[in-house]
């Protein structure tokens, strides 16, 4: 059986923290690039290379893409024949990302209890889903996940007899009362609102529509 010092999970998270709040994945760097090269729209296109510099800074000064850090979630595949020494593993990986957030100059938002909202200042505690594998490899994938979402969501007891058409309502009522606040996808937004509240456009009727969302850059590395 293979032994590994839960160090190396400390190791592992730090950089992986810091890593995927500098730079962008080469995918997602790829598919803003074409997607600034193709587009038509003025404003389209000046939104995309304005955040194509944010990325060249963010890379070149090493800072983070977005000001919004994230919490650290973490998904961990432990082989079932590795033997993990050294301490918890859960301790391992919380320490990784107190160090990543802190010598990474990244933004603390975690609190350690939703009601008293006291910040842990090292933005502990992570979410850590385990998994254990057949071998004798461990497998970390770390994803900073921003709270646009949740800041701006909404919870519906959906009825199973209602269908598909059921589900409609919420959805509509949740996109049009939070717009364009977060990273609620834009042109979604307002295809919603119009087949809500269908109203006649203003100006040249055969003008297309412009509309931009926000970008939110997410990186995983193993």
């Amino acid at each position: 059986m293979r032994e590994l010092d839960v160090s190396n999970i400390t190791t592992a998270v730090k950089e992986m923290v810091i890593s995927a709040n500098y730079h962008l994945s080469p995918d997602m760097k790829k598919a803003l690039d074409d997607n600034a090269f193709s587009e038509k729209s003025p404003l389209g296109k000046s939104i995309l290379t304005q955040l194509q510099k944010n990325l060249e800074i963010a890379d070149t000064d090493k800072i983070p893409i977005c000001q919004d850090t994230g919490m650290a979630v973490v998904f961990i595949k432990v082989g079932q024949e590795v033997h993990l020494v050294g301490g918890s593993v859960t301790d391992a990986i919380n320490e990784g990302v107190r160090q990543g957030y802190t010598e990474g100059y990244l933004r603390k938002s975690v609190v350690g209890d939703p009601l008293i909202r006291e910040n842990t200042k090292d933005n502990t505690p992570a979410v850590i889903h385990f998994e254990i594998v057949p071998g004798d490899k461990v497998e970390i994938t770390c994803a900073p996940k921003g709270f646009g979402s949740e800041n701006m969501s909404k919870i519906y007891m959906l009825k199973p007899a209602d269908g598909e058409e059921g589900t409609e309502p919420g959805h509509l009522e949740g996109f049009v009362y939070h717009g364009g606040c977060v990273d609620h996808p834009q042109p979604v937004v307002d295809l919603l609102r119009v087949q809500q509240h269908p109203q006649p456009r203003a100006g040249d009727p055969d003008d297309p529509v412009e509309v931009h969302g926000h970008f939110r850059a997410r990186i995983f590395l193993q």
